[in-house]
C-alpha cells in the first residue's frame, strides 16, 4: 500500500505531519461536505471526487489560519481530516475520471475548504475545482499564486466599482490585499492608500502601486484613520477593501470611508462571535458594504483562469510573495510563521512535496 505525508490539524493551534496510505479516488468520506456547498460541512454527505493529484506544493491562506490557529469557523471538529482546510494547491493529475483532464495534466487545485485536502501529497478533488495550468516555463510556486489572485478578481467582478479618479483604501497587504492594490492602481484609482503591520509588506505594495503606504504597527489604529483623513482633506476614501478580517479593522473601515462611500469586506472573519458595527454612523454616511465568499463554485473557473494568464504572461510579478516555503513534514512549523509572519518579513508560506 502506497504511503503518503500528510497535513493534520489535530487541534486548534495544532497542525502536523502523518504518514497514511494514499487514499482510493472512489473512497468517499463521511466526514467530508457536499462539493457544490461551501458552508455544507453540517449536511456531512459524501463527495464526488473524479480526479486524483499528486501535489508540487500549497500555499496557506488566511483563512486556514483563522481555522487552525483560531478555531473560527471550522468545518470539522479535530482531529480534522487529512488535508484539510487546504485549498490553494497545485500538482499533476495521476487518475482521472473527468473528460478533458487525462493524467499528467499539471493543475490548480482551488477546492472548497471544508472538503480541502491540499495539505496531503496526494489530493482528492472534484474536476469542476481544478484547471490545467498554462504552458510555458513559469515557476509552479508562482502560479500556484493564481488561487489567491483569483478569489479578489472574482470579488471584484462580483461587486464592480468604476474607480476611476478615486481615492481607495486597502486594509491589510497579505497576498489578497497586495492584488487588490495591483489591481485597483491598474483599474485607474488615482491614490491607493494602503495599511499593515508589516514594512516587508508595505515595500511590496509600493511595487504594485501603492501611493501611500501606512505602518499600522507604528501608528495603530486611530492613526491610520487620522491618516487617511489627512491625506482626503478630512473626507475619507472613496472605496476601502478590509482585507484582514479582524474585528478591529472591520469597524475602523466605517470611520475611513467617505459619505455615500463603499465598502468591501474581503477578509474572512477571525472569530465566531459577533462582531459590532459603528451602525449609527454607518447609516448617517449612507454607505453600501459588500461581502464574498465562493470564489470555488464561480461556473467556468474564469477567474481563476484569468488569474493564471496573468501570472503566466508576466503582467504581474508575484515573485516577491513566494517567500518563505516548507517541506510537508514541517507543516506545523509554516503555520506558526504564517499566523506571527512580521519579524521574519514573511508574505505567502507554502509548503512542497517530495
Amino acid at each position: 500500500m502506497e504511503m503518503m505525508k500528510a497535513g493534520r490539524m489535530v487541534d486548534v493551534g495544532r497542525m502536523e505531519c502523518e504518514e497514511i496510505p494514499v487514499p482510493p479516488l472512489d473512497e468517499a468520506s463521511s466526514d467530508a461536505a457536499p462539493s457544490s456547498r461551501p458552508d455544507a460541512a453540517l449536511g456531512m454527505t459524501a463527495v464526488n471526487y473524479d480526479v486524483l493529484i499528486r501535489s508540487e506544493m500549497a500555499s496557506i491562506c488566511g483563512s486556514d489560519l483563522h481555522m487552525v490557529m483560531m478555531g473560527a469557523g471550522l468545518a470539522h471538529r479535530p482531529p480534522c481530516p487529512h488535508g484539510f482546510p487546504g485549498h490553494e494547491g497545485i500538482g499533476m493529475v495521476v487518475e482521472s475520471r473527468a473528460p478533458g483532464l487525462p493524467e499528467g495534466t499539471h493543475v490548480l487545485t482551488f477546492p472548497n475548504p471544508p472538503v480541502g485536502e491540499c495539505f496531503c501529497a496526494f489530493q482528492r478533488v472534484n474536476s469542476s475545482y481544478c484547471v490545467p495550468l498554462p504552458a510555458g516555463d513559469v515557476p509552479r510556486s508562482h502560479l500556484l499564486m493564481g488561487q489567491q489572485l483569483g478569489t479578489v478578481i472574482y470579488a471584484m467582478r462580483q461587486h464592480p466599482r468604476d474607480v476611476t479618479g478615486e481615492t481607495v483604501m486597502v486594509m491589510g497587504q497579505g497576498s489578497a490585499g497586495l492584488f487588490f492594490t495591483y489591481l485597483l492602481k491598474r483599474a485607474g484609482a488615482e491614490r491607493v492608500i494602503v495599511s499593515d503591520l508589516s514594512p516587508t509588506r508595505l515595500a511590496v505594495a509600493e511595487a504594485y502601486g501603492a501611493d501611500e503606504c501606512l505602518n499600522a504597527a507604528e501608528l495603530g489604529n486611530a492613526g491610520v484613520i487620522e491618516a487617511v483623513k489627512d491625506m482626503t482633506n478630512g473626507r475619507g476614501a472613496d472605496y476601502v477593501v478590509e482585507a484582514v478580517g479582524r474585528s478591529d479593522t472591520f469597524l475602523d473601515s466605517v470611520e475611513l470611508v467617505r459619505m455615500d462611500g463603499q465598502l468591501l469586506w474581503f477578509g474572512l472573519p477571525s472569530t465566531d462571535d459577533n462582531i459590532h458595527v459603528r451602525f449609527q454612523k454607518f447609516f448617517r454616511k449612507r454607505l453600501s458594504a459588500a461581502s464574498t465568499y465562493g470564489a470555488q463554485d464561480e461556473p467556468g473557473s474564469m477567474s481563476f483562469r484569468q488569474a493564471l494568464q496573468l501570472i503566466a504572461s508576466g503582467d504581474i510579478d508575484v515573485s516577491p510573495l513566494v517567500s518563505h516555503v516548507f517541506d510537508v513534514s514541517e507543516i506545523g512549523d509554516a503555520f506558526r510563521l504564517a499566523h506571527e509572519p512580521h519579524d521574519a518579513g514573511a508574505l505567502k508560506v507554502s509548503v512542497s512535496f517530495d
